[in-house]
């Protein structure tokens, strides 16, 4: 089992790193089911946008990400990222005036104890400021506890490696949980916890099974404890959803923690890749610089076969995506021309087809309001405010296509009845096989 996992997360990043997934033989395709008539999402769907601490905040204390940084020369040096510590309000704001009800930022342990034993006030009374704010403005706070960073102090204490590191990582998370219950904020224990596996199997030789026991022994008892002071919170942790190989990727993670979770969150970003197409050489050890993510194959109705998964695995529970958006090479135009705004209104065309056909979504966050840093690159940029973190000394934040587009599919719930996807559905064996190719939705015929 040690030796299959580990090699399964080392073939499987989901979503913030290249995706190596295993290959999988495709069934003999079904018919396809006649689509079901199909609305808007609601005026009670979660429309919400994303973002985390240190990929964001700038003006970084100490952490083990700063670290791996300091280890890898080729890795885009983290200045103050896009500088989210200075700039909150006005990014807080711009998220408003989306008409967005949610908003998803992480809370750094790394800012809140820069010492063993000891807690910063003034960490804490930043995350008061910026909670207090997205309130303020209307939205509802989605608190991460661990984005993939922990303390300095910690990782010299080996991370993940260290025996103590679940109580010390609880001790910290109690007191997050504390301070910011009475605002009651939407919890994510822990970020795509397979990829943040990954991570430190990479950059901190750590093992991967024991890693990922600890993780899920952390969030089922952070769970437990939230539950306690929160008795109705709604808590979950994120799966990075790794097309063609979800089940064997992060299936031992969710048998793990599916009991204690009290809706799924699905991170959607590529398609199945062969590995042929993305296969990367690297000598034992080696770190590979985040790169390319936006030659990955962009299939939007793939969220479609996601949400059917984790709909099929835990019937009946909310599923919420968390994550989802398009990444393009320093913000310049996909060489396929599909823009940042099609992609929207493609994956919001799947959402609806998702929820016509029984599945309980409800909540999508668009990844992310700005760009930011990409764990060792500036390059992909994601956002629907682009920012130049390494020439724009004003880190100026400049609506994309997508910005009108996300504002106007809030107002009206959804993309109109009679909508057509700008991109179709590929080859089911290009999508996620073998269910995409099992049951393949199709587009409605128009009606003549």
């Amino acid at each position: 089992m040690r030796r299959r996992l580990h090699a399964l997360v080392l073939a499987g990043l989901a979503a913030a790193a290249t995706l190596l997934p295993v290959g999988v033989a495709h069934a003999t395709p079904a018919t396809p089911p006649a689509p079901r008539a199909h609305g808007g999402l609601g005026s009670d769907f979660l429309w919400g946008v994303a973002a985390s601490g240190f990929q964001s905040e700038g003006h970084a204390p100490d952490s083990n990400w700063m670290h791996y940084i300091d280890a890898n020369a080729g890795w885009d040096r983290y200045r103050n990222s896009i500088d989210f510590r200075s700039r909150y309000q006005t990014d807080i704001a711009l998220a408003a005036s989306l008409g967005v009800k949610v908003f998803r930022i992480g809370i750094e342990w790394a800012r809140l104890q820069p010492e063993p034993g000891v807690w910063d006030e003034d960490g804490f009374a930043f995350y008061d400021r910026v909670v207090d704010d997205i309130v303020a403005n209307g939205m509802e706070p989605m608190l991460t506890l661990d984005h993939w960073v922990y303390p300095g102090w910690e990782a010299e204490r080996g991370g993940w490696r260290n025996p103590g590191m679940v109580e010390d990582w609880l001790a910290n998370a109690r007191k997050v949980v504390d301070r910011y219950t009475s605002r009651n904020p939407v919890w994510v224990t822990v970020n795509e916890p397979v990829a943040y596996v990954m991570h430190e199997v990479r950059q901190n030789d750590t093992d991967a099974d024991q890693m990922l026991d600890k993780v899920a022994q952390v969030h089922n008892q952070i769970y437990d404890y939230i539950h306690q002071v929160q008795p109705k919170a709604l808590v979950t942790s994120n799966v990075g959803y790794v097309a063609g190989a979800e089940s064997q990727v992060n299936g031992p993670l969710m048998d793990r923690i599916g009991d204690k979770l009290d809706f799924v969150g699905v991170d959607y970003y590529f398609a199945y890749d062969p590995p042929k197409s993305n296969a990367v050489n690297l000598p034992d050890g080696a770190a590979a610089p985040p790169a390319g993510m936006w030659e990955l194959p962009i299939r939007p109705e793939g969220i479609y076969y996601a949400l059917q998964h984790y709909s099929q695995k835990f019937p009946g529970k909310p599923l919420w995506v968390v994550e989802n958006g398009m990444p393009t090479e320093n913000g310049k135009p996909r060489a396929d021309g599909y823009t940042r705004s099609d992609h929207l209104r493609d994956t919001v065309y799947w959402l609806t087809r998702a929820k016509a056909d029984g599945m309980n979504i409800v909540g999508y966050n668009y990844w992310s309001l700005t760009d930011n840093y990409e764990w060792g690159s500036y390059t992909p940029r994601f956002g629907l405010y682009t920012v130049d973190a390494l020439t724009d000394p004003n880190l100026t934040r400049k609506p994309t296509d997508a910005v009108d587009t996300y504002r106007q599919i809030i107002t009206t719930g959804g993309v109109p009845t009679a909508y057509e996807p700008v991109r179709f559905p590929s080859d089911c064996h290009l999508v996620d096989p073998p269910a995409s190719c099992d049951s393949p939705v199709t587009i409605p015929t128009p009606a003549p």
